[in-house]
């Protein structure tokens, strides 16, 4: 049995039945027979209906999904109803997207040889989907893993992280009450360690969506039938950069968002602020005053603004990275502990260049601050890490804007907002050490189709 509890006072919420190696095996060949059957394969216009329908169900429970999550995953409410709110777009949007997508005409009787043909393409779903997902979006992470494969038309396995697994167990309920024919959507929730692998290399998987540490998706990477795909959701060490003409007024709100929101366990979360060495006193006391006002405690309270990280662990750990930089002579603005997973937001102003807290996903309420006096060190020290996801720079220099946003080492970088800006229609990737392969509703349906070249003549 796998035992679920709520992240912020770790009370037990439920118990769910696991899976053996006898049940994975089961599920993969429900999966199979029903890929090898043409004739179960359901149409375009039966995915939208459902798509359309599960999007419906998911409106009509939005509080509850957002309780939910605030339970398990310890994401304040008001975070929580507007990832729910995501999660209910990001289902419209994979059927929107189904009546666009579609085969191109591939030239013929450009030579002699190729007279008297006429070639196009058509898209066909990849096969069946292995999909191991992470806590932090225990709702739209799942979304953008299921939603997919539903309108690509692939069977699919998911496996939420195990202190998630509520949002997906009830999210697949919601699935099959829209319509969706048993076995084409299966959860997978492991009784041991060493099924996850086995689940991820089995020799039936076409492609496998992973969302996690760097770590693990790499190694399963390595390990992988040969021919299957796979897109790997990593985190960064998110860099963001104050230049000197930028408005103090118009920042500090969107920067404690973006190094705060959910504690800080958002894989683009702002972690290492370069601020230029003229604002430096005034933005830190503009910074600090609004992160000692920041509202922690109980996620489930609507007034919360960060709740507790997902495990004792986490938390005993993100302490320990911190007093690893003070022990070093960091000036420490906030922190302290208030309960056994929950941390106050920290600032930590120039922090040693080595340290945890400059070269590792803190993943977790701090932030580190660093002053420059050249843009183009600040450039240079955004880009010395081998993470590289998503970057942001404030300024109101055109010149400086578009001039940072070429050089900047990310899959992304954004213009005057926080790192952690994200839409689910948009692409999402890490480089480097950060992914492989690209996220977004409609590039991961794209990486789910296997296009098929047909010439007649």
């Amino acid at each position: 049995m796998l035992k679920v509890v709520q992240a912020f006072d770790r009370k037990e919420i439920t118990e769910l039945a696991s899976d053996d190696a006898a049940a994975l095996e089961a599920k993969f060949e429900t999966a199979r027979k029903l890929l090898a059957d043409r004739k179960a394969w359901l149409k375009p216009h039966q995915r939208i209906a459902i798509l359309h329908k599960l999007a419906d169900l998911v409106a009509e429970k939005r509080q509850d999904f957002g309780i939910l999550i605030a339970r398990e995953g310890g994401k304040p409410l008001t975070d929580a109803l507007i990832e729910t709110d995501r999660a209910i777009d990001g289902i419209r949007s994979a059927a929107d997207f189904l009546r666009t997508r579609g085969g191109v005409e591939i030239p013929m009787g450009l030579t002699p040889a190729s007279d008297g043909r006429r070639a196009w393409t058509i898209k066909e779903p990849i096969g069946i989907v292995a999909a191991i997902s992470a806590f932090n979006h225990p709702l739209n992470l799942i979304v953008h893993q299921l939603a997919p494969a539903i309108a690509t038309g692939c069977p699919v396995i998911v496996k939420p992280a195990g202190t998630t697994p509520l949002c997906c167990v009830e999210l697949v309920k919601l699935i099959h009450k829209a319509g969706m024919p048993e076995g084409w959507v299966q959860t997978f929730l492991p009784e041991d360690h060493s099924l996850p692998e086995k689940f991820a290399t089995d020799p039936r998987v076409a492609f496998l969506s992973f969302i996690g540490s760097a770590r693990v998706g790499w190694h399963l990477r390595s390990v992988i039938t040969p021919g299957a795909r796979c897109a790997l959701e990593h985190g960064g060490v998110a860099p963001l950069i104050i230049d000197r003409s930028a408005d103090l007024d118009k920042i500090v709100e969107p920067i404690v968002k973006g190094g705060y929101y959910h504690a800080g366990q958002v894989c683009v979360s702002v972690q290492r602020i370069y601020v230029h060495s003229s604002l430096q006193k005034e933005f830190i006391d503009r910074m600090a005053a609004r992160v000692e006002a920041l509202r922690v405690g109980d996620p489930t309270l609507p007034e919360t603004e960060v709740g507790p990280l997902i495990t004792p662990q986490e938390a005993n750990r993100v302490e320990g990275w911190i007093a690893e930089a003070t022990s070093a002579g960091t000036r420490q603005i906030g922190g302290g502990r208030l309960s056994e997973t929950t941390l106050k937001p920290s600032i930590l102003i120039s922090p040693p260049r080595d340290a945890k807290v400059s070269t590792l996903e803190v993943f977790g309420p701090v932030t580190c601050i660093y002053p420059f006096e050249h843009i183009d060190d600040a450039i240079n020290e955004a880009n010395s890490l081998p993470v590289s996801f998503q970057s942001a720079i404030f300024t109101r220099d055109l010149a400086v804007a578009l001039d940072a946003a070429e050089r900047l080492d990310a899959a992304a970088v954004m213009i005057n907002d926080h790192t952690a800006f994200r839409t689910d229609w948009m692409p999402f990737a890490g480089r480097r050490v950060s992914g492989h392969g690209v996220g977004g509703i409609p590039y991961t349906m794209h990486e789910m189709t296997a296009e098929k070249m047909i010439v007649f003549k």
